[in-house]
C-alpha cells in the first residue's frame, strides 16, 4: 500500500481554489503528468461522474478512469480508479486558513503486479510530483 499526502497554502479564497482544482478540464494545466481528460458522463461534476485521464508516469503512457465517489463543494473531493497498473484513490480537501486556503492532496493505492518494494520507491516519486503539481496550482491561482 502506498499512501502519500502533501499540502500547500494558497493565498486565494477557498471557493476559488476548490472550483478550479475540482474541474477535470483544468487538470492538465496544473498536473504535470496529465495530458488529457475526457468526460464519460455529462457535466457538471458530481458523485457518480466518470472522467478518463491520460497521463505519463515513469516514461509510460497510462490511461485510467476516475469515478467521483464523494463531493462536498468547497470542502472535499474523492475519486477512485480500480483498473490499470495502479488502482488509486485521490482526495482533495480544502479549508480556510486566515484569508487563504489550505489544500491537502492525498493519494493512496496498491500497485498491482509490483512488489511491496516497488511501493517504497514509488511513494517518494509520487510525493515529489504532487508537491510540484500543488506548486503549479498555487502559482496559477495566485497570479490571476
Amino acid at each position: 500500500m502506498v499512501h502519500v499526502h502533501t499540502e500547500t497554502l494558497i493565498h486565494v479564497p477557498r471557493a476559488v481554489v476548490a472550483e478550479y482544482a475540482s474541474n477535470p478540464d483544468k487538470a492538465q494545466h496544473w498536473y504535470a503528468n496529465i495530458t488529457s481528460a475526457t468526460w464519460q458522463t455529462p457535466r457538471p461534476l458530481g458523485v457518480g461522474s466518470r472522467v478518463a485521464f491520460t497521463a505519463r508516469f515513469l516514461g509510460r503512457e497510462l490511461e485510467y478512469v476516475y469515478a467521483f465517489t464523494e463531493l462536498v463543494p468547497g470542502e472535499r473531493l474523492v475519486m477512485r480508479t480500480s483498473q490499470g497498473p495502479f488502482p488509486m484513490e485521490t482526495t482533495y480537501t480544502w479549508s480556510d486558513d486566515g484569508g487563504s486556503t489550505r489544500m491537502i492532496l492525498s493519494n493512496r493505492g496498491e500497485p498491482a503486479g509490483f512488489s511491496t518494494l516497488a511501493g517504497v520507491f514509488m511513494a517518494p516519486m509520487m510525493r515529489r510530483a504532487m508537491r510540484k503539481d500543488l506548486k503549479v496550482l498555487k502559482t496559477i491561482l495566485e497570479s490571476r
